[in-house]
């Protein structure tokens, strides 16, 4: 960890650390190499990894003291909590061996350390609030699949004309369409107005009215402009939620709750086809037409209002508090989040001095040029593209948005088709459970390589079913259609659904993280928006032997970005990361290469090969062990025992 010089001066006022300004440095010749601008942007990085770095206890309480009177955040138990927090938010060890705290706060860090899941009940509340909201995500994207068996006929759109396919993919995909243009470039308008809770109550009640407008919709163009607004909820909500619930959760659980976004969307799917084939057998009544499908549509609604209901019962962000210079709201968010005092005020002022340490970095040029012209942001930038673009194109969301119209194609019965697409739900959300597990262990660029070439086979199964004759194996055709899409759902849930968020996240630097993250996101829902406008034209056009066999060969071009330009990021701290996207394109691409006879040697002919280790002859200076966590200390009741 690179050391800050020790002066409280410069962290409570702000001044820019000149030894840190980039501003004139000569380029880097992008080989890999450290040159100079490479060495100031990991001082950068360093500093941010941990802005108390090189403080002595004593500097570190009369910080917290001055921090805390200057802002006057209490009385004077509340000034002591933060004279203690400060020494404890330099190291998440200090608890350990700093003689000043009391039993109590020691006993409730050490249980923090070994009982991560052991948080108040408000910090649940939020969880609970975060997996509702990724739940309306998954229900406003799913539960057009089974409406559009029927509105689609009602409004003329159902045949193979290129008219109708192309109606009905615009229709589908409108939501998408306004996310990569508009709904995710209001993200930082909307949290800057509203805040984070204000941003989800607003992008809730947008889903609610607009799911209930698309129920009263009776032609193509009515129903495109209902779905379209749709898209200014979905787009805002995708970014903010996981942000929110990183905010406001202790580091040993934030990148699971992060995770849970993902898998929560997964349930909101579900949900979506659940509801689908609950409202298949509703009646039209007199001078109703199509009641089912508007049933269907409008059920989405009801997860949106339960937000809505009970998002201003949680705490708004610390962060957005602190961004805005409202310490004392940010104090008292913090502590009905946290056991202590002292603990929250370990997170508000660790939490101050990380945005006055990125306040105080100058570049020299703006943020986005730096993504761009900088090697090592750029490796990142085009691994984090490959990952999300792939997101997309390896086929998931033609299921998830087609698959009862896919089911139909294969002669299945209307209630059949949706029953089907159910189970797929069903699959796709119970197989999303244990990505919180793999992801960290067996690895991102792992879980990629294994994944693509599987998926591949399972949408090629699925397409070349198609040609099982069904008059004389209509049982047979059936069941492996149904099987190769099942197995598809399996195969995708661990591995490309949770890896290009948690992926995108993590390999870019913190000074560009969120110019790298917004792309990230407009990317997705932009390809997003091309799969479900095109399908039901590629289908009519290659019909559904060409179509699957399409996206399952963009799984095998998949497999080979992700072996030549994707690096693993997984354990690695801010500059291990430097390090692992320091190491030129050429020289990656040729490793991956290298890779294959080494994985052919080692676990087809079983013999014992040493793995080669790209980053050994890195400089040892930007490397630094991974992060381990506090040993947990034993409770008095457990000393007693």
């Amino acid at each position: 960890m690179a050391e800050v010089e020790p002066s409280t001066d410069r962290i409570l006022t702000s001044e820019p650390d000149r030894s840190l300004d980039t501003s004139g440095a000569p380029e880097s010749d992008g080989t890999g190499g450290v040159g100079p601008d490479d060495s100031l942007r990991q001082k950068i990085n360093a500093r941010l990894a941990n802005p108390l770095a090189g403080f002595s206890h004593a500097q570190l309480e009369r910080m917290g003291e001055a921090y805390a009177r200057k802002y006057e955040l209490g009385n004077e138990e509340d000034v002591q909590a933060f004279r203690e927090g400060a020494v404890c938010a330099q190291d998440t060890h200090a608890y350990l061996h700093y003689n000043r705290l009391n039993e109590r706060d020691r006993e409730v860090m050490n249980r923090e350390a070994g009982h991560r899941w052991h948080q108040p009940r408000l910090l649940y509340l939020i969880m609970v609030l975060c997996s509702t909201c990724a739940a309306v995500q998954g229900m406003d994207e799913t539960v057009v699949n089974g409406a559009q068996l029927f509105y689609s006929r009602q409004f003329g759109i159902k045949g193979d004309d290129p008219r109708s396919t192309w109606l009905l993919g615009l229709t589908n995909s409108a939501p998408y369409l306004c996310c990569a243009v508009l709904g995710c470039w209001l993200t930082v308008p909307f949290n800057h107005w509203f805040g984070r809770r204000g941003t989800i109550f607003i992008t809730c009640l947008i889903s609610a009215i607009t799911v209930l407008w698309q129920a009263f919709t009776n032609t193509w163009w009515h129903m495109f402009i209902a779905r379209f607004a749709l898209g200014l909820g979905i787009g805002p909500k995708s970014a903010t939620v996981p942000i929110y619930a990183a905010e406001c959760s202790p580091p040993a659980i934030r990148g699971a709750l992060v995770m849970q976004w993902q898998m929560w969307t997964a349930f909101g799917i579900m949900l979506g086809y659940a509801a689908d084939l609950a409202f298949y057998k509703v009646p039209d009544p007199a001078h109703i037409t199509g009641l089912n499908w508007r049933l269907m549509m409008g059920s989405a609604m009801l997860p949106a209002v339960i937000v809505c209901c009970f998002v201003y019962m949680c705490p708004e962000s610390p962060r957005w508090y602190m961004g805005r210079a409202r310490h004392r709201k940010a104090y008292e968010s913090m502590v009905r989040l946290r056991y202590t005092k002292v603990q929250a005020a370990r997170d508000i002022f660790y939490m101050h001095t990380l945005l006055e340490a990125e306040s105080s970095m100058k570049l020299g040029r703006s943020k986005l040029a730096e993504l761009i012209t900088v090697p090592r942001n750029r490796r990142a930038l085009v691994a984090s593209e490959i990952v999300m673009f792939m997101q997309q194109f390896c086929g998931i969301n033609v299921i998830a948005y087609y698959s009862s119209a896919i089911f139909e194609q294969a002669n299945f019965s209307e209630i059949s088709a949706l029953s089907a697409s159910l189970g797929f739900g069903v699959i796709n959300f119970l197989f999303a459970l244990p990505a919180v597990w793999t992801i960290d262990t067996f690895g991102r660029r792992n879980l990629l390589l294994t994944t693509f070439p599987l998926m591949a086979l399972c949408l090629f199964f699925t397409g070349f079913s198609f040609w099982i004759p069904e008059e004389t194996h209509r049982t047979a055709r059936i069941a492996c259609i149904t099987l190769g899409i099942y197995l598809f759902g399996m195969v995708y849930s661990p591995g490309e659904g949770p890896v290009p968020f948690t992926y995108s996240a993590e390999a870019y630097p913190l000074y560009v993280r969120s110019y790298g993250m917004s792309l990230a996101t407009a990317t997705t829902w932009f390809f997003n928006f091309v799969l479900a406008i095109t399908w039901p034209s590629l289908r009519s056009a290659f019909k559904d032997q060409g179509a699957f066999s399409w996206y399952a060969s963009w799984n095998i071009v998949g497999w080979f970005l992700v072996l030549f330009f994707v690096p693993e990021t997984k354990g690695k701290t801010l500059e291990e990361l430097d390090q692992v996207f320091s190491v030129s394109t050429r020289v990656h691409a040729a490793y991956g290469a290298r890779q294959v006879p080494y994985f052919i040697q080692r676990y087809i002919f079983r013999r014992h090969v040493e793995p080669e280790r790209l980053y050994d002859h890195e400089d040892p200076a930007v490397h630094e062990k991974s992060y381990t966590p506090p040993r947990p200390q034993p409770t008095d009741a457990e000393r007693e025992v």
